[in-house]
């Protein structure tokens, strides 16, 4: 039998290795706690992701100069010697310490395979956190959340390369509860969500029923579709915030808001009779904005007198008030008689894979190269073209780039609109959301070669 894996969590104190490991381990085996340096002994474990299976070690936090810091840190190196791979931490949250910058150093040392994971990226705000850890010197950062499970994904296509081929899929079974997609069902009350959600698992496991608001707890069920485990997660109905008044009906939507954070596919289910009012606008705003990959399910179209209209109406709404997400797949279906639901499910998993979707680097200053020559930059107020150095892609989920330039401030955003609408031609990432930012940094290795020197 081929020897087992190792992986090995290193960084310094409070970055969250403790939650990766117990993330990985599918147990809460270490210690978690905001107090940093809880963890002091490196403690192993067996890890799971997918069907890949491996010993998983956490380590010590690497802290300031101290005689238990120094025993601390022998027993890293003994983490780090045992390792196959090495998985450096850092906190997406904060910007990079010295004790970052000294423990790459010290790992690009050692004769060992580093994946650099930018911990605790629970929304896009920190992508430009995890974009300088290009500084470290250390490759491409994967970014993750040990705490939400975020990015897991990522990571599995990182480490696959230090499993030998013939025990994948062979040391590991796949665990009960992971799933292949995540859906959350949101809307309006009164729409028709529950109804969905009971004619996609062929039962009445929910309540439904002509009153509005008959749901109140945003309730997850498990179905299979078409080989495909699927959490699905119906949601009590969303009114605007003025008309939310008891305590319970706020519980409510902030458990819709958990659920849809949770999520990685959304679909908005709207009435036909009254598609896109400003609510459901808002609920497909809101989606973006948080990163997730959206659907728009027009419910009811069974009762729609003329379809062809209709559709033609909802397509020009969605053009004129959802420019952020061009070309979001809409599916008319009726939950009542199950009408639509097959392409419905279809329509899902594809935009699933847009918004799980990477580019390559080089192709990707190539095409940055075309666009600029195409469409110069304008002018900076030094009175020359704004420079484009550099790009690259640091996440999926949604796809999020960064493009480096020495003058990333003076930028319009007219400009970020031309290269993100290019993005989405030229890449088909069209009805997603997608992220762009500015860094100045003409080389995102060039200090780090300066100190290594």
């Amino acid at each position: 039998m081929a020897q087992e894996t190792v992986i090995a969590l290193v960084g310094r104190t409070n970055v969250g290795k403790s939650t990766l490991f117990n993330r990985l381990t599918g147990k809460k085996e270490a210690i978690v706690h905001d107090m940093p340096g809880v963890t002091r002994d490196r403690k192993e474990g067996q890890g799971h992701l997918g069907d890949l299976s491996f010993k998983v070690i956490d380590t010590a936090g690497l802290e300031e100069a101290s005689s238990l810091a120094k025993a601390m840190w022998r027993q890293t190196e003994k983490a780090i010697e045992q390792a196959d791979v090495v998985l450096m931490v850092v906190d997406a949250r904060s910007e990079l310490t010295a004790l970052d910058m000294r423990l790459a150093t010290d790992l690009r040392r050692q004769k060992k395979p580093v994946l650099l994971l930018a911990n605790k990226f629970e929304s896009g705000s920190q992508y430009l956190a995890a974009a300088e850890t290009y500084r470290l010197g250390l490759g491409d950062p994967i970014a993750v959340s040990g705490e939400h499970g975020l990015g897991m994904a990522d990571l599995y296509q990182a480490l696959q390369p230090f499993f030998p081929k013939d025990v994948i899929s062979v040391e590991a079974e796949r665990n009960e509860n992971e799933c292949d997609l995540k859906i959350a069902i949101v809307g309006r009350p009164n729409v028709g969500k529950s109804t969905l959600v009971n004619r996609l698992i062929g039962q009445e496991r929910l309540l439904t029923g002509p009153e509005a608001g008959v749901t109140r707890d945003a309730i997850s069920v498990d179905f299979v579709w078409k080989d495909k485990k699927i959490k699905l997660t119906d949601t009590a109905g969303l009114r605007k915030r003025g008309k939310i008044t008891e305590s319970l009906e706020k519980m409510s939507a902030a458990d819709t808001k958990r659920a849809l954070d949770f999520a990685e596919v959304v679909i908005v289910v709207v009435d036909a009779a009254n598609p896109l009012e400003s609510q459901d606008l808002l609920i497909a705003r809101q989606t973006v904005e948080e990163g997730r990959a959206l659907v728009i399910a027009v419910n009811k179209w069974d009762t729609v007198v003329n379809p062809r209209k209709k559709m033609s109406d909802i397509k020009e709404q969605l053009r004129t008030s959802l420019q952020q997400v061009k070309g979001v797949p809409v599916v008319t279906i009726s939950a009542k008689t199950g009408n639509g639901l097959d392409l419905l499910m279809k329509e899902t998993f594809s935009i699933y894979g847009v918004w799980n979707k990477r580019v390559p680097t080089h192709r990707l200053n190539d095409w940055l190269k075309e666009m600029t020559e195409a469409t110069p930059p304008p002018l900076a107020k030094n009175g020359r073209r704004i420079p484009m150095r550099y790009m690259t892609q640091v996440g999926i989920r949604p796809p999020t780039f960064v493009i480096f330039s020495s003058n990333p401030d003076e930028l319009p955003e007219s400009y970020l609109r031309y290269l993100s609408n290019g993005l989405r031609r030229d890449y088909g990432l069209e009805g997603i959301p997608i992220r762009i930012s500015m860094r100045k940094r003409a080389n995102p290795y060039a200090d780090q070669r300066k100190k290594t020197k």
